[in-house]
C-alpha cells in the first residue's frame, strides 16, 4: 500500500544521528526537550528562531563572532537581519584545519582524477587570493567564473571569499549571450575562464567565447585562463593579457583570511523571470554558511570524514551547496562531463570507487537510469552510501520505488526542494523520519514554511502556494542594481504581505510530509534548472517568419519539458528547417537547456487587456488546472486552441 514507508530509520540510526546529538545539546543549553519527535523540534526552531540559529552556531563551532544581536527587525520580511554585528570568513570556515585529510577529488568523464588535501587546497587558495589582491580586488568586488565543475572552480571561489570579494559562476555550456546577460550586469573585476570542456567524448572549445566575453566586460582588471583541454600549454590563440590559472595559484600568498561582516555579500546567483535579463540574486556569507551547516549536518547527516557527491554544474546552486560540505569536514567528489558516458554505470562506479556516503542528483537523472534498465544494486558496491538526495523536479512514486529496488534498499532517500533564490532548501530530508513514496520528508528546521490558499489561509491535504511566514538567514541580501528593492519585493512579497511566496505549487500531507506539484508561476524548471521565458523569446523574436511566440513548461513524468508555441507571420509556415534554425538560435544565444522539446504552430495566443501574453493561463489549460482571472484576458477564446493538443500527448 502506498502509505507504507519505504524506509524507516532504526533506533540506533536515530540515536546516532546528528539531529539527535544537536537536540541533546539544545536541551542541555536551553531546557527544550524534543522528545524524539521531529515536528516538536521544527516547531521550536521556528517559534524560537533566534535561539535556534544562535545555538546552531555554537554547536557547530562556527569560526567567527556572533555579536550581541541575533536578529534585528524580526517582524520585517524583507528587512530582518540575522547577526547584524557578526563577523566571519566563509573560506576559513570551509577549509578549517589545513591538514592532510582529503578535501576533494575532481573527476572527468574520461576517467582523469585530481585530488587535493586540505593543506594543498589551502595553499592554492592563499596563492590565488594573493594574485587577486595584486590585481586590485577588494572586498565587495566581483570575480566571475566561466568554469567546469572542477577543483579549480572550488579554489577560485574560496580564494575570492578569502579576501571578502563576491563570487559568481556560470557553466561553460552557456553561449556568449547567456553569459553576458549574467556577468554583464555585475561588472566583474576579474574573469576566470576555461579554454573548453569535455562532454560526450568530445572536447568543446570555448576560447572564441572567452575572447568575446573579455572584450565585452569593460570593468575587467585581469583574465585568468584554465588550460583544461590542453594542460601545461598557453596557446597563441589565447586573448591578450591572459594569465595561466596554475601560475596565479603560485603567487605570493595572503597570510590571513579577511574577517568580513556576517551580512557581507558572498555569491551572486542568477534566476530568470518571465521578462528582462536574469535576476542577479545576492547571498550573504554568514547566511549561506549557517543554512548549509544546518542542511548538511542535521538534514543530511554529513559529518567529518564523510564523502559527498552531487551531480551538478557550477551554474546551478547545488554546486554552491556541495562546496559547503567542506565546512563539515567532508571530502567532496566533483564530476564534469556526461553522466552516461560511456553508459548509465558511470556515476555509480565513481560512487563505489570513492566510497560516497551522500549521492546527490536530479529526479530526471534517476528516471533516466531507471529507464536504461541499469541497476546499481546488482553491479557496484554501495555499502558506504547512506543518503541519496534528489532535486530539480518532483521525484515520482516510480522513482522512489526504483531507488529502493534498483539502487539500495537501506538508505535515506531525501527528496529536496528550494532553489537559487535562497541557495538552499525549504523542504528536505530528515534522517529520523520514515520515507514515503512521492513525499518530501520534512520542512527545514528554522524555515517557517506553510501552504497557503489565495486568501492566505493555511492548507493541509490540498495544494496551494509554498510560502515562508517568517525570516531566515539565507534570505537574499537583495538583487544586484535594485536600489529601492522593488524588484526583490515584487519577486517574492507582492502576493502576501510580509510573507515569502516561493512560486511552487505544493501540498502538506497529514503526515507532515510535502508534495511539490510544480511551479505556480511562469518560470521554467527543466531538469531543475530555473530558466526565464525571456531568454527564449529574445532569439525567437529575431525570426521575421514568426509574428508572436509563447513558451511554457509542461510537466512530463518527473521533469518539465519546454514547449514553444509560435504564431506565424503572414504567408509563412512552420516547417522542419525553420524549427531546426530556431532551436540552434536558442542553443547559441542561451544554452542547450533552453532548447524547446517541441515547437508548435498556433493560430492565436491569449493576452491580457494590456497586451501581455498569458503564459500561466496557457499552462493551466494544458495541465488541466482551472484558469484564474480569465476576465483579465482580451481574447479568452484563444485558450480553446490549447485544449487536448495531440502534439503534447507524446
Amino acid at each position: 500500500m502506498r502509505w507504507k514507508p519505504l524506509w524507516t530509520p532504526s533506533e540506533k540510526q536515530i540515536k546516532d544521528s546528528q539531529i539527535n546529538v544537536f537536540a541533546d545539546y539544545v536541551q542541555e543549553n536551553t531546557g527544550f526537550d524534543w522528545q524524539q519527535d521531529y515536528k516538536n523540534l521544527w516547531r521550536w526552531s521556528v517559534k524560537e528562531k533566534q535561539q535556534f540559529w544562535s545555538t546552531l552556531w555554537d554547536w557547530h563551532g562556527v569560526t567567527g563572532s556572533k555579536g550581541r544581536i541575533i536578529l534585528a527587525e524580526p517582524d520585517k520580511m524583507p528587512g530582518a537581519r540575522f547577526f547584524p554585528q557578526g563577523e566571519l570568513n566563509f573560506a576559513a570556515n570551509l577549509i578549517g584545519r589545513a591538514d592532510h585529510r582529503l578535501a576533494l577529488t575532481s573527476a572527468r568523464e574520461d576517467g582523469h582524477k585530481t585530488r587535493l588535501t586540505r593543506a594543498e587546497l589551502d595553499s592554492k587558495v592563499r596563492g590565488l587570493a594573493g594574485w587577486l589582491r595584486a590585481k586590485g580586488v577588494e572586498p565587495g568586488d566581483r570575480v566571475a567564473a566561466y568554469l567546469p565543475n572542477s577543483a579549480e572552480t572550488i579554489i577560485a571561489m574560496l580564494a575570492t571569499a578569502a579576501i571578502g570579494a563576491v563570487f559568481s559562476s556560470c557553466s561553460p555550456d552557456f553561449g556568449l549571450q547567456g553569459v553576458l546577460d549574467r556577468f554583464g550586469q555585475i561588472e566583474p573585476k576579474i574573469l576566470i575562464a576555461t579554454d573548453g570542456y569535455f562532454y560526450n567524448g568530445k572536447q568543446i572549445d570555448r576560447l572564441e567565447i572567452v575572447r568575446a566575453l573579455s572584450a565585452a566586460l569593460p570593468t575587467l582588471n585581469g583574465l585568468l585562463l584554465l588550460d583544461y583541454l590542453q594542460p601545461g600549454s598557453a596557446p597563441a590563440s589565447w586573448p591578450d593579457g591572459a594569465e595561466l590559472f596554475d601560475t596565479a595559484c603560485a603567487a605570493q600568498p595572503i597570510e590571513n583570511y579577511v574577517t568580513m561582516p556576517f551580512l557581507a555579500p558572498l555569491y551572486i546567483l542568477y534566476s530568470s523571470g518571465t521578462t528582462g535579463a536574469p535576476k542577479c540574486i545576492v547571498h550573504s556569507a554568514g547566511g549561506t554558511l549557517l543554512q548549509h551547516i544546518k542542511e548538511h549536518r542535521l538534514h543530511s547527516n554529513v559529518g567529518d570524514g564523510d564523502t559527498i557527491f552531487y551531480f551538478t554544474t557550477c551554474g546551478w546552486m547545488m554546486w554552491n551547496w556541495l562546496a559547503s560540505g567542506l565546512a563539515m569536514g567532508a571530502h567532496l567528489v566533483l564530476f564534469d562531463g556526461n553522466p552516461f558516458m560511456p553508459g548509465p554505470e558511470r556515476l555509480w562506479q565513481l560512487a563505489a570507487e570513492e566510497k560516497v556516503s551522500l549521492f546527490g542528483t536530479s529526479a530526471k537523472y534517476i528516471d533516466a537510469v531507471r529507464k536504461s534498465g541499469y541497476r546499481p544494486a546488482d553491479k557496484v558496491d554501495l555499502s558506504s552510501l547512506r543518503t541519496l538526495c534528489s532535486t530539480g523536479s518532483p521525484l515520482t512514486s516510480d522513482g522512489f520505488d526504483y531507488v529502493y529496488q534498483g539502487i539500495k534498499s537501506d538508505l535515506q532517500l531525501a527528496s529536496i526542494s528550494g532553489g537559487t533564490d535562497i541557495v538552499s532548501c525549504f523542504v528536505l530530508g530528515c534522517p529520523v523520519r520514515p520515507v514515503y513514496a512521492g513525499e518530501i520528508q520534512a520542512r527545514g528546521l528554522g524555515m517557517d514554511m506553510a501552504i497557503l490558499d489565495e486568501a492566505g489561509k493555511r492548507l493541509t491535504g490540498e495544494p496551494g502556494e509554498l510560502c515562508c511566514l517568517s525570516p531566515f538567514p539565507a534570505m537574499p541580501l537583495g538583487f544586484w542594481n535594485d536600489g529601492d528593492g522593488s524588484r526583490y519585493h515584487s519577486a517574492y512579497f507582492d502576493v502576501y504581505d510580509n510573507i515569502w511566496r516561493h512560486g511552487d505549487w505544493a501540498s502538506l500531507t497529514e503526515r507532515d510530509g510535502i508534495i511539490i506539484h510544480g511551479r505556480s508561476d511562469a518560470t521554467l524548471n527543466p531538469g531543475g534548472v530555473r530558466i526565464g521565458t525571456a531568454e527564449i523569446y529574445r532569439p525567437v523574436e529575431a525570426f521575421g517568419e514568426i509574428a508572436e511566440a509563447l513558451v511554457i513548461g509542461q510537466p512530463v513524468a518527473d521533469d518539465v519539458r519546454i514547449i514553444l508555441f509560435v504564431r506565424m507571420a503572414e504567408n509563412h509556415q512552420l516547417d522542419e528547417a525553420l524549427q531546426a534554425q530556431i532551436k540552434e538560435a536558442i542553443r547559441q544565444f542561451a544554452s542547450p537547456r533552453h532548447v524547446p522539446a517541441k515547437i508548435i504552430q498556433i493560430s492565436d495566443i491569449p493576452r491580457t487587456r494590456s497586451g501581455k501574453i498569458t503564459e500561466l493561463a496557457v499552462r493551466d489549460v494544458i495541465i488541466g488546472r482551472p484558469v484564474r482571472n480569465i476576465e483579465a484576458l482580451a481574447n479568452p477564446e484563444a485558450l480553446e486552441l490549447f485544449h487536448n493538443l495531440p502534439e503534447l500527448a507524446s
